[in-house]
C-alpha cells in the first residue's frame, strides 16, 4: 500500500496509518498492514481522522491579546517576561503544563528548558490526569517505570481481566485483539468495573463492585490464591523482596465473604473469579482509568502488582499486569520526564541523578527537587505564587478537576502563554499570548505507545499559515532567555540522538530505559524509522531495576469507605465516550463522529430516575461541592444505584452544559498527585423547560444561542445545535443569518419553524416546539448541500414517506439505529457477521460490535 507511515494523533494503542494527501488539505486515512500495534486495523476517530485536519477553527498567526503579532515579537515577549518574573521572583514562580498530545521531541526540549536550565521541576503533563498513579505503582514494585507486557501477551493469555477499563470504547484495537484471541484459543474474559459497559457486556464474567473497593478485591484475590497453592514461593525467594509482616494476617477481612461484602458483589461471582484465577497461569491484568484516577490509585495499582508478582505472572508470555495508556504520547513524556516529579531517562531526583544530567546538559541551573504536579500548580496559581505560565497542547479549563477554580487561577496570572492548534478555547481566552503549533500531520517526531513501542509521526501535510512545531517553539524562547548552544537544535532528529545518548548515558543496565543504539544514526536513519519495542521482555530474567534486583510487595490496605452525604447522596463517575476525545478540538470536526452521542448524557438508575422524578431525555442539574452542571438524562440499568456516569467532552466552546470539569473535587492520590474523578460526592435534580427545538446553520452561528440548553455538534457544510429552554423562545430568530425567510409559527401551541435561504439555498434553520415533536433533523442537515432546497422544508421532510436512520451506531460506515433494527428483521439476521455483510457495521474498528451484539439480544424488545 502507499501512503505516508505516521502513527495515529489519538490513545495510547499507538496504531499506524497511512496517510494519502489528495489534495492541500484533504488526504485519504487507512490503517498500516504492518505496524505491529493495530495490524491495518482504526477506530473509528483514527478513520476519520482525514476529516479533522482542514483549518476550521485553527490558530495560525501568533497573537499577543487579540493582535496578530509577528514570530519575533511574539517570542521575544515571552522570554522577557519569563526572564524577569525569574529574576524578581525566582525559578519557581514560572511554570509549563504540557500534554501527552506533544511528541517525544516537544517534551524533551521543554523539559530540558525548564528543569535543567530555568532551575525549576515545575512542569508536569496532563498525563498526570491519567496514568501517573500507575507510573508511582510502577517504580514502588519494579524500581522503575516499566510497563512489563506488549500487546503479543494478550494473543499467549488463556485469561483476561480487563480492571477499570472500558476497552471497546476506549483501546477499540486492544479490544479487537482480546477478542481474536477468545476466538483462536477461548481465552476468558473478565472484567471488573461499577458500570456495565459494552466491554462488559461481552465478558466472560463482569463484576460490578463497589467504587474504590479494588484493593479490597485484589488482597481477597491473593488470599485465595494463597491458599489454593498458587503463590509462587520460588520466585518469592529469588526475584521478589518481601516485606517483613507482610503476609500476617493477610487472610483476615480477605476472605471469600469478607470481599465480596466490602465489593457488593455475589459471593458465587467473587469464587468464579477467584477460581479462573488460581487456575489460569497465562493471565494478563489490563488497568486503566478506573484504577489510577482514584484518591488511592497508587496503592490500587501495587495490589495488582502484588497479585502478579506474588504468583510469579510476570516476565512470560501472556502473563503480565498492563497498563495502557489514554494519550499517544503519554509514554514518551515518562521516558524524557515530562512529569514534575521525574528527570529524564527514567531518573528520579536522587542527587546522583541531579548531578548526571546536569552534566550530560552541561546545565546551568539543574532543578534539584521535585515541581508543582498539576494539582498543586493550578492551586499555586490561583494563590498567585506562580505568575507566569505556559501552557501546551491541552484545556486545562476543562480537563483539571474543579475546573471553575483553574479558570479563576488562570485569570489572575499575570502571563499566562498558550501553544495550541485551536484558536480559541477555554483556556486561551485567559492567555495572554497565543502561540499557533502544528497540528497532527504536519509535524515530525516519535510516540511511544502503551507497549514500549516507538514510531514516528510524520507529516504529510503543509505547515499553515504561520504554525510551527512545538519543539521549534520552545527552542526559539530558550534562545532569547539566553541559551542559544544548548538549544541550538534545527531538526528533531537532532533531539531525538541526544535523548538516545542520555537515556544511555552512565547508564550500566540500573535503568532498564535505554537506546543506546539509536544515537548514532544519521537523519536518514531518523526519516526511515521503523517502529520498534524498547526493553524487550522486561522480567524474563527476574532481575528488576532496584539496587538489589529484587521486586517489591507493597504492603496496601483497602481504605474505610465513606458512607454517602445527607447533602450529596449520589456518586459521580467520569469518563469518554466511545467516538471523542478530550476536549473535542480535533474530534468535534468531524460530523461522523458527533453521530454516537450527540449530547452530554447523565446516566441514572432506574430506580434513582423513579425516586428523583428524573424523566429519560428530560434535563438535570448535576451539582457537586465544586459547582454544577446540566446534562441530558440517559436511564439506564447499566448503572450501579445510587451512581451517576458523566463525559468529560463538552467545553464552553461547544455547550451551555455537560461541563464534568466544573464537578470533581481538586484531591489527589497522596503519593501520584492523580485526581479522584471516579469518586465525587454529588446530587441530581431534574430541570423543567418551556420548550425545546433545534438550529441548523450552513458554516458556524455568529454567536452562541442564548438559553439555557444549548449543545453543538458538526454536520456536513455546517453545525447543529440543540436547544432548550424558558421564556420567549422568539429571541432564537436573532441567531438566524440574513436571507429569503419562510416560516410557520404557531403561537397557541408553541411552535416555530423558519427557514433561510440564500440564493435558492439553505442557510439556516430554526425548529421549535413547546408540546408537540420534532423532526428528525437528518433531512434537514443534508439540504445544507443541496444547490436548490426543496419545497418542503418547513415540514422538516422529503416528500412521501421519510426513512429516519436513527442514532448512529457504526460511526466508520454511518449506519443507524432504525436501519440495523431493519435488517435484522427483514433479513433473519442473527450475528454480528451477519449484520456487517448486510451493512458493513462492525466490519473495521469494531468498537460497535458489543453494541450490534445487544441489539441482536434485545430484537423486537429494544425496537418496540
Amino acid at each position: 500500500m502507499t501512503g505516508i507511515r505516521t502513527t495515529c494523533a489519538y490513545c495510547g494503542v499507538g496504531c499506524g496509518i497511512l496517510a494519502t494527501p489528495t489534495g492541500a488539505r484533504t488526504a485519504t486515512i487507512a490503517g498500516d498492514p504492518d505496524h505491529p500495534a493495530n495490524r491495518g486495523r482504526l477506530c473509528s476517530k483514527g478513520t476519520h481522522l482525514g476529516e479533522t485536519i482542514g483549518l476550521d477553527q485553527r490558530l495560525l498567526t501568533p497573537m499577543i491579546g487579540r493582535r496578530r503579532a509577528s514570530w519575533d515579537k511574539a517570542l521575544d515577549l515571552v522570554a522577557k517576561r519569563f526572564r524577569d518574573t525569574i529574576a524578581q521572583h525566582g525559578p519557581n514562580s514560572v511554570a509549563f503544563y504540557v500534554s501527552g498530545q506533544l511528541l517525544t521531541e516537544d517534551y524533551y526540549v521543554a523539559n530540558k528548558l525548564m528543569k535543567g536550565f530555568i532551575g525549576s521541576a515545575n512542569i508536569d503533563t496532563n498525563s498526570r490526569l491519567c496514568m501517573s498513579s500507575a507510573v508511582a505503582g510502577h517504580v514502588r514494585a519494579f524500581g522503575e517505570d516499566i510497563v512489563p507486557a506488549r500487546y503479543e501477551d494478550l494473543d499467549a493469555a488463556d485469561l483476561i481481566v480487563l480492571v477499570g477499563s472500558n476497552t471497546a470504547w476506549c483501546h477499540p484495537i486492544v479490544y479487537q485483539r482480546i477478542q481474536a484471541a477468545r476466538a483462536a484459543r477461548g481465552t476468558t474474559l473478565v472484567v471488573i468495573d461499577p458500570r456495565r459497559t459494552e466491554t462488559a457486556d461481552e465478558a466472560d464474567l463482569h463484576l460490578a463492585i463497589r467504587p474504590g473497593t479494588d484493593v479490597a478485591l485484589m488482597h481477597g484475590l491473593l488470599a485465595w490464591a494463597r491458599a489454593a497453592g498458587v503463590v509462587d514461593d520460588a520466585f518469592l525467594a529469588a526475584h521478589v523482596a518481601t516485606p517483613a509482616g507482610f503476609w500476617d494476617g493477610f487472610e483476615e477481612g480477605s476472605d471469600l465473604w469478607s470481599t465480596a461484602r466490602t465489593c457488593d458483589v455475589a459471593p458465587d461471582d467473587l469464587r468464579r473469579f477467584f477460581d479462573l484465577f488460581a487456575a489460569t497461569p497465562r493471565t494478563v491484568t489490563i488497568f486503566s482509568q478506573g484504577v489510577n484516577q482514584s484518591l488511592a490509585g497508587t496503592d490500587q495499582v501495587n495490589a495488582i502488582l502484588n497479585v502478579h508478582l506474588a504468583t510469579g505472572r510476570i516476565g512470560k508470555p501472556g502473563a503480565a499486569p498492563f497498563s495502557i495508556t489514554g494519550q499517544p504520547n503519554a509514554m514518551g513524556g515518562r521516558e524524557v520526564g515530562g512529569l514534575a516529579t521525574t528527570l529524564a531517562a527514567h531518573m528520579d531526583f536522587a542527587p546522583d541523578n541531579v548531578a548526571r544530567v546536569g552534566r550530560f546538559w552541561a546545565a546551568p541551573n539543574m532543578a534539584t527537587r521535585p515541581g508543582l504536579k498539576a494539582i498543586d500548580l493550578f492551586r499555586e496559581l490561583g494563590h498567585g505564587r506562580i505568575k507566569a505560565l505556559w501552557v501546551m497542547a491541552t484545556n486545562p479549563a476543562v480537563s483539571m478537576p474543579d475546573a471553575g477554580g483553574v479558570r479563576e487561577a488562570l485569570a489572575r496570572c499575570p502571563f499566562v502563554v498558550v501553544s495550541d492548534v485551536i484558536a480559541d478555547t477555554d483556556t486561551s481566552v485567559h492567555a495572554h499570548v497565543r502561540l499557533p503549533a502544528a497540528a497532527w500531520g504536519e509535524k515530525d517526531g516519535t510516540v511511544t505507545n502503551s507497549d514500549r513501542t516507538i514510531s514516528r509521526q510524520r507529516a504529510f501535510l503543509p505547515l499553515p499559515g504561520d504554525a510551527r512545531p512545538d519543539w521549534w517553539i520552545v527552542t526559539q524562547v530558550a534562545r532569547r532567555m539566553g541559551w542559544k548552544t544548548a538549544f541550538a537544535y534545527d531538526r528533531p532528529a537532532e533531539i531525538w540522538r541526544e535523548h538516545c545518548r542520555l537515556s544511555a548515558y552512565e547508564n550500566d543496565g540500573s535503568r532498564l530505559f535505554a537506546l543506546p543504539g539509536h544515537a548514532a544514526g544519521g537523519n536518514a536513519a531518523y526519516d526511515a524509522m521503523q517502529p520498534f519495542r524498547w526493553g524487550g521482555t522486561p522480567f524474563a530474567d527476574g532481575r528488576f531495576p532496584t539496587p538489589d534486583g529484587r521486586a517489591r510487595l507493597v504492603p496496601v490496605t483497602q481504605k474505610p469507605l465513606v458512607a454517602p452525604l445527607a447533602e450529596w447522596p449520589m456518586t459521580l463517575n467520569t469518563g469518554r465516550y466511545r467516538d471523542q476525545w478530550h476536549s473535542m478540538t480535533r474530534t468535534g470536526l468531524s460530523p461522523r463522529l458527533a453521530r454516537h452521542r450527540e449530547e452530554p448524557l447523565v446516566e441514572v438508575h432506574p430506580d434513582d430516575a423513579a425516586r428523583l422524578a428524573l424523566q429519560d431525555g428530560g434535563l438535570a442539574r448535576v451539582a457537586t461541592a465544586q459547582g454544577d452542571s446540566l446534562f441530558r438524562v440517559a436511564v439506564v440499568a447499566t448503572q450501579r444505584a445510587g451512581e451517576l456516569f458523566t463525559p468529560i467532552h463538552w467545553t464552553d466552546r461547544t455547550a451551555t452544559g455537560g461541563r464534568t470539569g466544573l464537578l470533581p473535587r481538586p484531591l489527589a492520590d497522596p503519593i501520584s498527585g492523580q485526581p479522584g474523578f471516579k469518586s465525587t460526592p454529588a446530587r441530581i435534580a431534574p430541570v423543567a423547560t418551556a420548550w425545546r427545538g433545534f438550529v441548523i446553520v450552513a458554516g458556524e452561528l455568529a454567536a452562541r444561542p442564548a438559553c439555557l440548553w444549548a449543545t453543538r455538534i458538526a454536520v456536513p457544510c455546517g453545525t447543529a445545535w440543540d436547544l432548550a429552554g424558558n421564556g420567549d423562545a422568539a429571541r432564537l430568530d436573532a441567531l438566524l443569518p440574513a436571507g429569503e425567510r419562510l416560516e410557520a409559527i404557531d403561537g397557541a401551541r408553541g411552535t416555530r419553524r423558519i427557514a433561510i435561504l440564500q440564493h435558492g439555498r439553505l442557510a439556516a434553520a430554526l425548529f421549535v416546539t413547546r408540546d408537540g415533536k420534532l423532526p428528525p433533523r437528518d433531512w434537514l442537515v443534508a439540504q445544507l448541500a443541496e444547490a436548490q432546497a426543496a419545497p418542503t422544508l418547513l415540514a422538516g421532510r422529503a416528500p412521501g414517506k421519510q426513512v429516519d436512520r436513527g442514532p448512529i451506531v457504526c460511526a466508520c460506515f454511518d449506519v443507524g439505529l432504525a436501519t440495523i433494527l431493519a435488517a435484522i428483521a427483514e433479513r433473519r439476521l442473527t450475528d454480528v457477521a451477519a449484520i456487517g455483510t448486510a451493512l458493513k457495521a462492525g466490519t473495521n474498528c469494531g468498537s460497535c460490535r458489543p453494541a450490534l451484539a445487544k441489539l441482536l439480544q434485545e430484537g423486537s424488545t429494544h425496537a418496540a
